[in-house]
């Protein structure tokens, strides 16, 4: 255990709540995609198609990578239970209350409001169970994959600080990393395809697919960020600009893009998809990493309002986003003009909503698992 506290990480912090608030252009620009959602506009916007896209390819990936970072250095700084019980606070809290809260009522309005639960009354048991599942999880999915990798870590974290240096980081570099972590996408993908040979169910299945599958795919991420703590030789590697893999982004979005539109479910859509979106969150790792380290490592009571901020904003964006997308969307026959107005609409609804539950202590713990001092 270390008692000495490190000095902070600005960037990472900043990192890290500019991509939790990229999930409101996200799912706004997915109104006017070509994905199909709960709501869509009548015609899709092609840049708000790559758009989408684009955010999807690599946000949690690089997500993942800070958490597993900021995860170990609270495992090295308490005992193992009390690091269990801290970070379990600071996320299952916000889990547990977004669900009755946001995603019950979201999932009401859903049923109401759209067709996509239109036949609710003629599913099975169980589609009745999965697809609740699915609702009442939700965007919440990432804190729910949090919770698992956090349990997790009480072995893979041990097994990290204990381990000899087997390997010298200091000759580790974009190459070998990423054959690493490419190599455990490609065994994910042949865990997947035996799945979906034998037990195709399953990968319809909410819980496991989220507790399961999505664990095991961000897994790796989550533990590169803890290397990269216990290897300062590795975040050094990451804030310095490489030109392969910050230019290779735009290649590999390409391949993205492609797999997106030329794939199918029944195919290999999926498997090349992982094995694409993990190349892609290496490659905007450097990116959001060496930027954000020249840009943003540097004490900013704004920026650090955002980071506070960020959690809530995420969790309550989702909803105003569908009521946006169904009472507003119809009157906006401008793609680019709805979206704008849809972000301004979502944003601020959503830091009106973050004042409020400021000023309510009871709220502010809900959502955050921190104790409120009085």
């Amino acid at each position: 255990m270390s008692t000495v506290k490190p000095e902070r990480e600005y960037f990472l912090d900043s990192i890290r709540a500019y991509l939790m608030l990229l999930g409101v252009p996200f799912h706004v620009s997915l109104i006017y995609s070509t994905q199909k959602w709960a709501v869509n506009s009548t015609e899709a916007s092609l840049w708000l198609t790559l758009l989408n896209d684009f955010i999807h390819a690599f946000r949690m990936q690089v997500f993942f990578v800070i958490s597993g970072y900021f995860s170990y250095m609270l495992y090295l700084r308490y005992q193992p239970q009390r690091f269990l019980k801290v970070r379990l606070e600071r996320v299952g809290i916000p889990l547990l209350t977004a669900i009755p809260l946001i995603t019950l009522p979201q999932f009401f309005m859903l049923k109401a409001w759209t067709p996509k639960l239109a036949n609710w009354e003629h599913f099975s048991p169980y589609e009745k169970f999965n697809n609740l599942m699915w609702e009442l999880i939700s965007h919440l999915w990432f804190l729910l994959v949090l919770v698992v990798l956090t349990t997790l870590g009480m072995l893979t974290f041990r097994w990290l600080r204990d381990q000899k240096r087997l390997i010298d980081y200091q000759r580790v570099g974009w190459g070998t990393l990423t054959l690493a972590v490419m190599a455990w996408a490609l065994l994910w993908c042949m865990f997947r395809r035996v799945i979906f040979m034998f037990q195709p169910a399953w990968l319809m299945d909410g819980l496991f697919s989220i507790v399961v599958m999505q664990t095991l795919f961000y897994l790796p991420f989550f533990m590169l960020g803890a290397l990269t703590w216990k290897h300062q030789t590795l975040k050094q590697l990451f804030v310095r600009f490489n030109p392969v893999m910050c230019f290779g982004a735009i290649a590999v979005f390409v391949l993205y893009c492609v797999n997106q539109r030329m794939s199918s479910g029944e195919g290999w859509l999926y498997e090349l998809d992982a094995l694409i979106s993990t190349l892609m969150g290496l490659c905007m790792l450097n990116v959001c990493f060496c930027f954000g380290h020249k840009l943003l490592n540097s004490h900013s009571p704004r920026i650090m309002y955002l980071v506070n901020a960020s959690l809530f904003i995420y969790l309550v964006h989702h909803p105003l986003t569908l009521l946006y997308g169904i009472y507003v969307t119809p009157h906006i026959h401008n793609d680019t003009l709805g979206f704008f107005i849809g972000l301004l609409m979502v944003f601020g609804l959503a830091f009106l909503l973050y004042e409020i539950h400021l000023r309510i202590p009871l709220l502010r713990f809900l959502f955050s698992g921190k104790p409120q001092n009085k």
